[in-house]
């Protein structure tokens, strides 16, 4: 068997570059020196900062070659009393190092670096210092904070816990959208408080990890589902601020799930999809995946909620679907990518398969199985002049990709119950296409669905207010009862003590249609 490679830390230092002296006068042995690829000063300055970690394999090490045993920022920590000393590196840093004694348990192997006064670590074993890095940077930009893994990380478990409905076959989610973290705390320019009067601006991102805080203690959810915009665009350092959106959700021992919005990879030093996936796969509770590599976009993947233990049975699917960006157009203004035909015939034949093998089942006794759909930005089906809405309000234009490619059409004949997106934040409408409208390929009979339903924006970081009106931030709520074949939604909003448009989607596993005479709510 080969010999797995594993490094501990053997020091750390941080290094200044200015301008006019050049980065090779601070050159050091990258067989040794592992650079962090963080600027510290988050490319505000002329000046850039670097933290440099040392790094040697565990199986390289010898008795006496000293390896770091703990890490401190600020003041002179004590001597400790086994009589070793803290040593002093830049940046108000100091390391305790001792000789390794062939064991890493109680030694450093990791060190991280995240921003702002704000900033969480939500990975376990790993501890941030509470003490910002000692730098000469401006005051507005969101100081640099080591984070510190001793010992070795849990791996990740093969297989994760299945979704499994309650006893009473209760399953409930919470769809969190448009939270547009920062790094740092951020800004929030058009709050409101309980009875409308405008707020003067505040730090955003704490007050939008409260809410999810209160709406995840109130509703108790088996599932949480980001609906893309976790990251507002151009942000400098994306883990800082993907770590706050996430940390309320972990912290309740809750899973969740994630798609990517249009902002969340945009900007300069933004991280891409990709690596971000990555970061969410890693992280306690997530059932994210990045889905089938020949399939368009990041985050095609699905997942089945089973009936109580031991049962398999498969009572419910979740699709989640990359909704792609902005795309430059001469037909509208903004305008966004569509959902790619390689994704349709990904949805198409998965939901194909399961449903056979549903069928095939002799055990399978479950009248029900329903289906919902969560990307962020809405297909053009939620702007269609003929859209019935149910609840909740329409109080800006739906941005949508100006080519459909017909994805709604597919969920139709697949049997979905409900779409849930993001995008429009003060959009918070459930609608239904009318019975009347023919579909695509001219088949008249009457659609069955699926709900299109906007989440309403969770962030208040993002924008809340559209032609001088200010709204409440929002998240929705799904519940479906399996042992009815029931599914019905509401909105948690700020302020507001109870469930706000309570609306039945499904009842029996049929989609509930309200009378045809149903005018427009726009």
């Amino acid at each position: 068997m080969a010999v797995v490679s594993r490094p501990v830390v053997t020091d750390l230092t941080v290094c200044v570059f200015s301008p006019t002296v050049s980065p090779s006068t601070y050159e050091l042995d990258p067989r040794i020196w592992h650079r962090i690829e963080k600027d510290l000063y988050l490319n505000t300055s002329q000046q850039s900062a670097w933290l440099y970690v040392a790094l040697a394999n565990e199986e390289e090490l010898a008795d006496g070659d000293l390896v770091v045993m703990d890490i401190k920022v600020g003041d002179p920590p004590p001597n400790p009393s086994s009589g070793h000393s803290w040593e002093s590196r830049p940046g108000g840093i100091w390391v305790l190092r001792s000789k390794f004694s062939g064991m890493v348990d109680q030694a450093v192997t990791e060190v991280d670096v995240l921003f702002g006064i704000d900033a969480v670590d939500p990975r376990p074993q790993w501890a941030l210092m509470p003490s910002s890095l000692r730098l000469d940077g401006q005051p507005k930009v969101p100081a640099a904070r080591l984070s510190v893994l001793h010992g070795r990380a849990k791996p990740r478990p093969h297989a994760r816990a299945a979704l499994r409905v309650r006893e009473d076959g209760i399953f409930k989610i919470v769809q969190i959208s448009d939270t547009h973290m920062v790094t740092g705390v951020g800004v929030c320019k058009d709050a409101i408080d309980a009875h409308g009067n405008y707020l003067p601006e505040s730090e955003a991102d704490p007050l939008t990890v409260d809410f999810i805080a209160s709406v995840l203690d109130v509703e108790k959810p088996d599932l949480v589902i980001l609906t893309g915009d976790q990251l507002h665009h151009d942000i400098p350092d994306s883990k800082s601020a993907l770590f706050k959106v996430v940390a309320p959700i972990i912290e309740r021992s809750i899973p969740f799930a994630a798609v990517f919005g249009n902002h969340d990879s945009e900007g300069t030093h933004a991280l891409s999809c990709t690596e971000q996936m990555t970061i969410l796969q890693n992280l306690p509770f997530s059932l994210c995946e990045p889905g089938p590599e020949h399939v368009d976009g990041i985050g095609n993947f699905c997942l089945q909620v089973l009936a109580a233990a031991p049962s398999q049975c498969p009572l419910s699917t979740l699709y989640f679907l990359d909704s792609h960006g902005e795309i430059p157009s001469n037909i509208r203004n903004p305008d966004y990518d569509s959902i790619k035909q390689s994704q349709i015939d990904w949805f198409s034949e998965t939901s194909q398969a399961y449903r056979s093998t549903r069928e095939k089942d002799d055990n399978n006794d479950n009248r029900f199985h329903l289906s919902l759909a969560f990307f962020h930005i809405p297909l053009p089906e939620f702007g269609d002049s003929h859209l019935s809405i149910r609840n909740g309000h329409r109080r800006e234009p739906t941005e949508s990709p100006s080519f459909n490619s017909h994805f709604y059409d597919a969920l139709v004949k697949e049997g979905i119950s409900a779409l849930g997106c993001g995008h429009d934040h003060v959009n918070d409408f459930c609608a239904l296409l009318p019975p009347q409208k023919t579909r695509q390929d001219g088949d008249k009979t009457p659609y069955p669905g699926p709900w299109l339903c906007h989440g309403g924006g969770t962030g208040f970081g993002a924008y809340c207010s559209y032609g001088g009106v200010r709204f409440h931030r929002r998240a929705r709520v799904w519940e479906l009862d399996t042992s009815t074949g029931s599914l019905k939604t509401w909105k948690r909003v700020e302020y507001a003590m109870d469930r706000v448009d309570e609306l039945v989607l499904v009842e029996s596993g049929a989609v509930v249609n309200a009378r045809e005479d149903d005018e427009d709510m726009d």
